[in-house]
């Protein structure tokens, strides 16, 4: 009798081995692996991801990366267009990156600033070479810019009614508008995270406490305040007081949304069972909060990090282009939009208006990421 035949399967073991590895790995991952794998495959969360690390970059290096300081000025190319940057001369030979001089003058017959362009005079870019002398982040004496003008000025946004380069002012002010919201964030987390645990797990009168302070916050109308807080802080300050002193209020006016919804989570999780078995075992009030409740809805704090950014960002942004917050000396994009508040300078100086779309685009970029998170923060979900 003729056994039966054998049938094989048409799947390799070697590839039977890898699904039973990825399932096995999948069950043991830990909760913010998940969240890695589920925010890798959200595109436009990655595209936002590389946008905002170009942006720190820049908040970082920005010493380096702009061609001149943020005071530094072309007195004779005054509300100057950007410049184009040009590889051949006008006889077709080719001149690597290049402008031409530019400079601007006063008619008195049409009462605008013409503008005056020399061709015989050229000025090649160069790349890591000497410029201005400067401090990066205020310790390493240095003069090494990424690109400069040879003997002569290059302005690709152009230059304002000082002749200062519109360039290197925008990405000086990355640092300043971008450190405004992580620190701001910073502090509204800290007083949030804390207020909200506090009001949430206690409850009683601290709750309502809290609840009332917070409801009286969020009631005040945010131009008057800011209009008050203005007139509060001294003129003789420096401007790194008014720097720190807009910071803090930023962030103990923002605390309040997370406060609510920690308060909400701890609300619904204090009469769980492993709070019970925490008590038990012997654990006081402040290390149940932090070491077992908090970490229990941790992805969704990171997630309303990640969105209070943007509010930072445009709170500042807003406040210093009505003059309530910042002011020069010193720079960010906020003070340099102060010179676009009218449609006169919009129609005739349209370059101005550049650093807007910096702050549209970090704030696009950070809500993109927050979609992103928001969506990771579930990665049990299909």
């Amino acid at each position: 009798m003729t056994p039966a035949p054998v049938l094989e399967s048409k799947i390799p073991i070697a590839e039977l081995n890898v699904d039973e590895q990825k399932k096995e790995a999948y069950y043991t991952a830990t909760q913010f692996q998940l969240m890695w794998w589920k925010f890798r495959r959200h595109r436009t969360a990655i595209i936002g991801s590389v946008v905002l690390g170009i942006f720190v970059f820049i908040m970082l290096f920005c010493e380096f990366l702009a061609p001149y300081g943020s005071q530094s000025r072309d007195p004779d190319y005054v509300f100057g267009k950007p410049h184009k940057v040009h590889l051949f001369d006008e006889d077709g030979t080719f001149r690597g990156m290049f402008v031409y001089s530019m400079s601007t003058s006063f008619d008195k017959e049409t009462m605008q600033l013409v503008l005056k362009e020399d061709r015989e005079a050229i000025h090649k870019i160069r790349f890591f070479t000497k410029g201005d002398p400067y401090k990066m982040w205020g310790l390493i004496r240095t003069s090494v810019h990424f690109f400069v003008a040879e003997d002569g000025f290059v302005h690709l946004f152009g230059t304002d009614n000082l002749g200062r380069d519109v360039f290197s002012r925008t990405l000086y002010g990355a640092r300043t508008s971008l450190s405004i919201g992580l620190i701001g964030v910073l502090i509204a987390f800290v007083v949030g995270l804390i207020a909200g645990g506090v009001s949430g797990y206690f409850g009683g009168f601290l709750d309502n406490f809290l609840q009332r302070l917070i409801e009286f916050i969020r009631s005040i109308p945010t131009l008057p305040l800011w209009m008050s807080l203005a007139a509060i802080l001294p003129k003789e300050w420096s401007p790194l007081r008014i720097y720190f002193a807009v910071t803090v209020i930023l962030g103990f006016l923002t605390w309040t949304t997370l406060a609510r919804r920690v308060r909400g989570k701890l609300i619904s999780m204090r009469e769980e069972d492993f709070v019970f078995a925490a008590r038990i075992a012997g654990s006081n009030d402040v290390r149940i909060i932090w070491r077992h409740m908090l970490p229990a809805f941790l992805s969704y704090i990171i997630v309303d990090l990640t969105v209070s950014f943007p509010a930072m960002i445009l709170g500042e942004t807003t406040l210093s282009f009505i003059g309530l917050g910042l002011r020069e000396p010193v720079v960010s994009w906020g003070v340099l939009l102060q010179q676009s508040q009218n449609v006169t300078a919009i129609e005739q100086h349209p370059w101005l208006f550049i650093p807007a779309f910096f702050v549209v685009i970090s704030v696009l970029a950070f809500s993109l990421v927050g979609d992103g998170m928001r969506d990771a923060a579930d990665p049990y979900s299909q």
